[in-house]
């Protein structure tokens, strides 16, 4: 039987709005992006795609909330040639190399120099001035012994806050404080996210790079980023910490989410994977999930997603080669969607999620 390998799922105030206006790019005020990390290559092909649709033919601005690698992937979205700059990151991220098992100051050091090809001459300049994007960078500020980069203190300070995460998942604001790096330029529907405190700084071209390269420094893989610029002093990490996929209310009432994800599920935090009762519901309302059916992961390479433990299990050439083929067999996630939009197929697309 065949199958669709681009899944389009919307929650039921996104999907009646949907089926009453049409699947325009104005429909959409946010769109979402998730932590984690090399699963991001199934979405590169899909990005170059939907970065161009969404934002051609609209008069209002889009707010762009990513976490982790979700904020990197917007990063390339809000410059002035999000394609190009995707194909940058792409072969960047793909050619990562390491001859033994790296120190976190050798990832911390590899990643500012993705960074440093992400962002190139123009991009920090590209993304603060972009008509129509608004960049939102979601870090988690480190409290307590979390602050600390000596491993046995962070080792001891991340058992603690799973342990307490298990226990209430609102115990992770005695470990972490949200900490959302915002374009000035417009207030941000997501502002009085619930759950947790939020604190917010502005992001200028000073601390844009600091606030990208934080919220991709998962502990005990990348160093902290202490003390940016502009927001309060201490220790940053991974903004997946506590908005792995985004569990939250994000559209303020005003728009919907646009949401291309990994999965056609939600976890809220980066302590919940292993959670199965943890599973984002709410949230989804006025959310359209757009992800890789099942049926089409199944077929990629090793069947499945890339992940991090790819680093581990094979060599770089392997891997290398591995994630590429992920790359071009994604390229049809793309071009379903393109197909869809070209033929006016979008709505009738769209399920119940």
């Amino acid at each position: 039987m065949a199958f669709s390998a681009l899944k389009l799922r919307a929650g039921p105030a996104a999907l009646a709005q949907i089926r009453r206006d049409g699947m325009v790019p104005e429909t959409f005020s946010v769109m979402a992006g998730a932590s984690g990390g090399p699963k991001w290559l199934v979405l590169s092909q899909l990005d170059r795609v939907l970065a161009p649709w969404i934002l051609a033919n609209r008069e209002s601005p889009l707010f762009l909330l990513g976490s982790s690698i979700g904020a990197w992937r917007f990063a390339c979205v809000a410059q002035a040639d999000p394609v190009e700059a995707i194909v940058r990151f792409e072969e960047a991220y793909i050619g990562q190399r390491y001859d033994r098992r790296p120190s976190a100051q050798e990832v911390t050091a590899r990643s500012r120099e993705i960074l440093e090809v992400v962002l190139g001459e123009h991009g920090a300049s590209d993304i603060l001035t972009s008509p129509l994007a608004r960049l939102n960078v979601m870090t988690a500020r480190s409290r307590r012994v979390t602050a600390s980069d000596a491993r046995p203190a962070l080792l001891a300070g991340l058992a603690i806050s799973a342990l307490a995460n298990a226990a209430n998942r609102r115990l992770l604001g005695w470990f972490y404080v949200r900490s959302l790096f915002s374009d000035p330029r417009d207030e941000p529907p997501f502002a009085a996210m619930s759950g947790l405190p939020l604190e917010r700084a502005a992001l200028t071209e000073r601390n844009l790079g600091k606030a990208i390269l934080a919220t991709g420094s998962i502990p005990l893989v990348l160093e902290g980023v202490r003390d940016i610029d502009g927001a309060a002093r201490g220790t940053y990490r991974d903004g997946g910490i506590i908005d792995y996929h985004f569990d939250v209310e994000l559209s303020g009432g005003r728009g919907l989410v646009c949401y291309p994800h990994f999965y056609g599920h939600i976890v809220p935090g980066w302590f919940d994977k292993a959670l199965k009762n943890r599973r984002g519901r709410a949230s989804l309302e006025r959310t359209v999930l757009i992800h890789p059916s099942p049926e089409f992961v199944a077929g990629l390479p090793n069947g499945k997603i890339p992940d991090r433990k790819d680093f581990e299990t094979m060599g770089n050439d392997d891997r290398i080669r591995c994630w590429r083929r992920v790359v071009a067999e994604c390229e049809r996630l793309a071009e379903t969607f393109e197909e869809w939009r070209v033929r006016g197929q979008l709505v009738a697309r769209v399920e119940p999620l």
